[in-house]
Order: structure tokens, then sequence, then C-alpha cells
């Protein structure tokens, strides 16, 4: 494992494309891209030429409105002679090229986001996602394109795409999708080199803070090897990890060759906040194969102009979360009870969320576009993550295929298929064949399991998976603080209700969002004092709230209930049977007195 200067080996010796991007950043503090693109060939053939920029990109799902960020677009042919234009909708400019044989199109991004599926620019560092940078030519997406990057002086370039012979910073994409697919980092960001199963791998590192890259590339080799064998080899020539160092993100994006982390910069000293880290690492890298080769038939052909629907993201991203604890846990990075414990607190979250009984898995995934990433106020009651019960609903499918056929199936073996099936081929995939699939390794219909979980609104009924291995869930109330039913936070020195749950004695005693708390029983009280004033009475005592509703002076009285279960841990059974324990040691691999 050695620091390196350059990312590239391999190089390509190409005929010029028709399409040639050139990325320039003169004034980096402005947070402008600078770019230039010349169109020449037969994409002129026909006159007006469509340029369009995408609205989202592949692994966010959400309509992102990246032309917002566009500025200062202009066109002109070889000559310099300047042509006519008009933007036909957000995202659409229609340019007259008449007969030119060459055009240029000139326009500068705005790029002041620091997160993994936009573009940052500042006097450290760029970073920007194809999507969010660069046009495609409707029915051109097919076509090669070449990408320039004009850095300054001493920045170095980052990226999957391979190099193209003797033209220094430059770049092939043999098409749109691997261009949105290949991000970029440029600046003066560390970078280390490091081999798995003989394949060159890169990490990149923006920012400073508190890790140990020797620590943290020795457990990248690890989660890279437990995923490799999980599906018998690594489909790519070469990775790249670029990750960001920030004050407080958290995030990932995944890509084919490539994933983009952000993190925050002195999360890598706890273990519970290391081991979060690496659950990112194993979750964005589990997705080369997972949704990036194994992906539903609606993303098998992306749509960049609007939402692309499907119902199996709690397949495509919750699957993938409920691995992103087992690959840790197998690769020996944390422990069993580590593992466990990551499990229950997965559970306490959901079992916590009210519209867990609102929202069916399947619709979180078709309505992701428009809830999952625009959370308010009301959300945690009328829905939920297909990130979270997807992993949830996962964990006791492998548990179900384990049970029925003595460990000798798993979701492993789901996955194994679905990667020969779909993966390898790139073929999407239909929810019918997904369910297919799993019903032929699990050998057993499942049309009751899907309907209840994945269509309907069941509880899921961790026990009844549970108990054959050993283990149960106990649900506790670790604050004996009576149910009231609303979260107060403080804002510029006002305490204001941020959430009222439904069904709770807060809702059925009129509080709202943005209500102003001033007192309780005529005391006043702030957003820090709260749960501990209301320690001071119990179930069943009224209590007496002043607080302004819309500037209006009002005050009501709630009865107050008993504490609901907040915290919910996986324990052994009091007696486990020779069975159960040997269940549990041929899942875990692990004594069942280790728990």
């Amino acid at each position: 494992m050695t620091e390196a200067t350059q990312i590239h080996s391999d190089a390509l010796t190409m005929v010029t494309p028709t399409l040639q991007y050139w990325v320039g950043m003169p004034k980096p503090e402005s947070h402008l891209f600078e770019i230039r693109l010349k169109i020449q060939g037969d994409l002129l053939l026909s006159s007006p030429l469509n340029l369009k920029m995408p609205v989202w990109t592949p692994g966010s799902y959400l309509v992102r409105e990246y032309a917002r960020h566009l500025q200062d677009f202009r066109v002109c042919d070889s000559e310099g002679n300047f042509l006519k234009w008009q933007k036909k909708s957000k995202n659409h400019w229609q340019i007259q090229s008449k007969s030119a044989t060459e055009i240029w199109v000139f326009y500068r991004i705005f790029a002041n986001e620091l997160s993994v599926r936009t573009n940052h620019l500042d006097g450290s560092h760029g970073y920007f996602n194809g999507a969010a940078l660069f046009f495609y030519i409707p029915g051109c997406e097919k076509h090669p394109i070449q990408v320039t990057i004009e850095p300054p002086k001493n920045w170095t370039v980052s990226t999957s795409l391979p190099t193209v012979t003797h033209q220094i910073n430059t770049f092939y994409a043999p098409d749109f999708d691997t261009l949105v697919d290949s991000p970029f980092e440029i600046g003066t960001h560390r970078l280390y080199e490091f081999e798995v199963l003989g394949k060159p791998h890169q990490l990149a590192i923006w920012g400073d803070g508190n890790l140990n890259p020797e620590r943290l590339l020795t457990d990248f080799q690890k989660i890279i090897t437990v995923e490799s064998e999980l599906f018998d080899g690594l489909p790519y020539e070469r990775y790249l990890f670029l990750l960001h160092l920030s004050n407080q993100g958290f995030g990932g994006l995944e890509h084919k060759d490539s994933c983009s982390l952000i993190y925050s910069r002195f999360g890598f000293r706890s273990s519970e906040k290391y081991h979060r880290f690496m659950q990112l690492v194993a979750h964005e890298f589990f997705h080369l194969w997972n949704v990036k080769r194994i992906r539903p038939k609606a993303l098998e052909v992306f749509d960049y102009e609007q939402e692309n629907y499907t119902p199996s993201l709690w397949f495509s991203e919750g699957t993938t979360s409920y691995y992103d604890m087992v690959i840790p846990y197998r690769a020996g990075i944390f422990d069993v009870k580590g593992f466990l414990n990551a499990i229950a607190k997965d559970i306490t979250r959901l079992q916590t969320i009210p519209g867990r009984l609102v929202q069916p898995l399947s619709e979180s995934s078709w309505d992701t576009w428009i809830k999952l990433y625009r959370r308010e106020s009301h959300s945690d009651n009328n829905q939920i993550s297909y990130y979270l019960k997807g992993e949830l609903v996962s964990f006791l499918l492998d548990l179900l295929i384990r049970e029925k056929h003595g460990n000798q199936r798993s979701l492993d073996d789901v996955m194994g298929q679905m990667w020969l099936e779909f993966g390898q081929p790139e073929i999407g995939f239909t929810p019918e064949q997904l369910e297919q699939v799993i019903e032929s390794i699990a050998d057993t219909s499942l049309t009751d399991f899907f309907e209840r979980y994945l269509y309907g609104l069941d509880e899921l009924p961790y026990n009844q998976y549970l108990e054959p291995f050993g283990l149960q869930l106990i649900a506790e109330t670790k604050d004996e603080t009576p149910y009231l039913g609303c979260k107060v936070a403080t804002e510029k020195g006002r305490e204001i209700i941020k959430f009222v749950e439904v069904g709770s004695p807060a809702e059925a005693a009129g509080l709202d969002i943005h209500d102003e708390l001033l007192a309780l029983n005529g005391f006043k009280v702030t957003s820090d004092q709260f749960n501990d004033r209301l320690k001071d009475y119990k179930p069943g005592d009224t209590i007496e709230l002043t607080f302004f509703h819309q500037d209006l002076l009002r005050t009501c009285q709630v009865t107050l209930t008993s504490p609901r279960p907040n915290h919910y841990q996986i324990v052994s059974v009091s007696e486990p049977t020779p069975q159960q324990k040997r269940n549990f040691e041929g899942w875990l691999g692990c004594p069942y007195h280790n728990l």
C-alpha cells in the first residue's frame, strides 16, 4: 500500500470522438466550472440540434434540477460566429446549427454543494458528477465522449475513466451512461494505491481528519475480499474510492467502477463511528453488483429527464443495507455482538416510526421521488424508508431460508442467482422475477410473506424467525417518561414544536408543528427541560400546556399515557435447544456462547 501521485496506468489510443468536453476552473473560489463542448461530424447532420441536461442521477432518486446551476450559455461555429439558440424547457436547449460542420457550446456551472450527488468547487478542490455537469444529445447517448480537465497548477485528477494516450488529463467514456457513472475529483487530495485479488484499487482522500489510512486500507481490502467471494470475483479492471472529509457529512453514491463517500472528518476514533463508516464502505461497494449491474427493469435504461419508477428499491437498497452489516461482520471488523446490536438498533428505528403502519414497503420504493428525500415535519407519521424496512425484510428472508435448509441455503444464494440471471448479462429484473428467484432458493411459496411485508402493513414477526436460532427480540422502555407524543427544539430562543405523533395525547389536545411552547402547568419550560419536567408526572396525570399557535395564545389540557417501548435488543432465549445452537453457529460461524 503506497501513496501515489497518478491514478491511471492504462491508457487508450483512439480516434477523436465527435463529442469533446473541456472542463476548466480558472477561478476556483468563484465556485464556477467553465465548460466547453465541441460537437462535430454526423451529430450535426440535422438541424436544429437538441441538448439536454439530466434532472437526476442514478443512485439518488430525486429530481434535482441540475440545470438550475447552469449560466452564461452561448454557442458559436468553428469561425467564431454566434449561433441562435432557444431554451425549450427547464433542461432543454435547441440550437440552430444550420450547415455548420463544427459547433462550440460554452457554459458555466455553479458548484457549491458538497454532497456525493452534486458538484463542489473551491480553492482546495473540484468535484463533479457527470449528470450535474454535462449535456447529452437525445438519441445519441451511445456516442463516445472525450473529457479534458484543465486544473489549476499542481492539482491532479482522479476518476475511474481511462486516460487517452499522449493527451494530458484527457479521459474517454464510451457513452453518456459511463460518463454519468464516473465522478471526478480534482485537487491536491491524497491518493493511495493497493491491490486486491490481482486488481488495482485507489483511495482518494480530500480533507483532513483523524483517520488512519493504513487501518482504513486494510479494512477496505477485507471488505472487497469478502464481497468478491460472495459473487465469485470482481466485475471490474480497477476501482476508485473517493472520500470527502467534512465537518458533519454522511453519505455515499455508487458507480460501476468507483464510489463517492462523504463522512465526518473526526468520525474515525470511536469504534461505533468507525464501524458506521465501514458499513458505508461495504454498502457502496456492494452496490457495484446490486443496483449497478443487478438492477430493476425500470432502471435498465435510464431516462434522465424524469422519474424512473420501481417498487423494488427495497431489494436494491434495503438488501444492500442488510449486507452492509453482514459484510463487516464476516470480514472481522466487528464481532457477533456488534452485528446483532446493529440489527437491533435498526429494529428500534423502524418500530418507533408511526409511518410503518401507513406506508407499505413497495410504496416507499415507488414514492421515493416525492417522499424519502423530501422529508417534512409529518414524514415519520406517514412513511418509512425502503432502506430501513427493506434491510429488515431481507434479514427475515435470510433467516427463513437458512432455517428451512439447515444453513445450506441463504440470502447469499439469492444474490448469486440474481447475479447470474440478471447482473452478468445486465438485464433488468421485474418484481415478479425477483420474487420467483427468492422463492426458488427458499423452495417454498412466499406469496403470503410478500403480501404481508412488501405490499401490506403487517408488523414484521421478528421472533418467529429469530427463535429457530436461539434468539429473541425484547422491547424495553429505557426512558420512563410518560408519553405525550411531541418533540420540542429551541430555535432562535423560542421553544418550537417540531413533531406531533399521530394518535398521541399531544395531537388529541390540539398541539401542532410550529407552535411555540411557553409553559407547563404555569411554569416556563425549555426544550432541554421538557422531558425532565414530564418525569415529575405519571401516566394518567393531566397537565396544562401554554403555547402560541400562529401568534394566538392558547392553553390545553393533556392527559399523559404510559411510556412506549423505545429500545429493542436481540438476546438469547432462556433455554436454547441443541438444534437452536446448531442453527445459530451455522449462520454466524461462531459458538453460541459468544453471544
